[in-house]
């Protein structure tokens, strides 16, 4: 299993278009693609950051779904919509983790 942290940095004034992209249609497509997302933060330093971990099998996998999504009519039509009074994300970081072996012996995680 595979797990990439995703953390995005939004452009000022547009952490609330962000949050409306997400939930009225980006989550939406994730789900429909198949691409599994294990959790979703928002910055607690109001900082203009989320950050969300998905989970693949293998990073094959991860690059299909990233290609199919990128690809997707609705994401391309939601995405040219929301950015019409300008871009929304500044930058997107990527950290690729694979679980600890030896955290796993029996201690309970968000992920089980």
């Amino acid at each position: 299993m595979i797990y990439e942290l995703r953390i995005y940095t939004i452009f000022p004034g547009k952490i609330d278009a962000i949050r409306k992209r997400f939930s009225d249609h980006t989550l939406g497509i994730f789900d429909r693609l198949g691409m599994e997302v294990c959790d979703f933060w928002e910055d607690l330093e109001e900082q203009p950051k989320l950050y969300y971990t998905m989970r693949y099998e293998s990073m094959e996998e991860r690059k299909r779904q990233w290609e199919a999504f990128s690809q997707d009519q609705e994401w391309n039509e939601v995405k040219q919509k929301s950015e019409q009074g300008g871009k929304i994300v500044e930058r997107v970081e990527q950290v690729f983790m694979k679980r600890a072996d030896y955290f796993s012996a029996g201690y309970p995680t968000i992920l089980d």
